[in-house]
C-alpha cells in the first residue's frame, strides 16, 4: 500500500463500512472527513500530529471546506432533485461535473493535508484517540460512538 495519504484515503473510503461511517458523522455530526481520514492515516502511518500540525489541518480543512468542498457538495445535492424547465440529461450532465470538480476540490485539500503531517517515528496515537482530538477541535459535538465505529471500520480494513 502506497504511503500517499490521497492513495491511503480512497481505499479506506472504498472498504466496508467506511463510506457509510464518514458520511453519518459528516451529515449527522458536521465533521469533516477529509480531516478525519488525515487522523487515521497519521495514526495508522506512525504518525503524531503537534498542536501546530493539527492547527494547521484544522486551518486549512476549514478554508478548503467553507470555500469550496461544502459549497459543491450543495449545489451537486440541489441538482439531484429534478426541477421542472429543466432537462433531466441536462441536470444529470452538470450535476455529474460538478460531482468531479467536488472530487477533485477533496484531494486537493487531501494533499495540503498531506503536506501539513508529521513525519512517520516514534509511537503513534490509537486511531480513536486521534479522531477525537480532531472532533474536539474541528466543532462543539464530539461523536465518541461513531468515531469509535470509524476506528473500528478501517481497522477491519487491514490485513490480519
Amino acid at each position: 500500500m502506497s504511503d500517499g495519504f490521497w492513495d491511503w484515503a480512497a481505499a479506506a473510503y472504498a472498504a466496508p463500512g467506511v463510506a457509510e461511517e464518514c458520511l453519518h458523522l459528516q451529515d449527522v455530526h458536521e465533521q469533516a472527513v477529509p480531516l478525519l481520514l488525515w487522523a487515521a492515516w497519521c495514526a495508522e502511518t506512525g504518525r503524531t500530529p503537534d498542536e501546530d500540525a493539527l492547527e494547521g489541518a484544522i486551518d486549512t480543512t476549514r478554508v478548503w471546506a467553507d470555500h469550496a468542498v461544502v459549497p459543491l457538495r450543495e449545489l451537486r445535492r440541489a441538482l439531484k432533485t429534478r426541477r421542472p424547465d429543466m432537462a433531466d440529461a441536462d441536470r444529470e450532465a452538470v450535476r455529474a461535473q460538478v460531482k468531479a470538480v467536488e472530487l477533485e476540490a477533496e484531494r486537493r485539500l487531501i494533499l495540503a493535508l498531506e503536506g501539513l503531517a508529521p513525519e512517520p517515528g516514534g509511537k503513534a496515537p490509537a486511531t480513536v484517540d486521534l479522531l477525537v482530538r480532531v472532533a474536539r477541535q474541528w466543532g462543539d459535538q464530539i461523536p465518541r460512538p461513531a468515531l469509535g465505529h470509524l476506528a473500528e471500520a478501517l481497522v477491519k480494513r487491514l490485513p490480519a
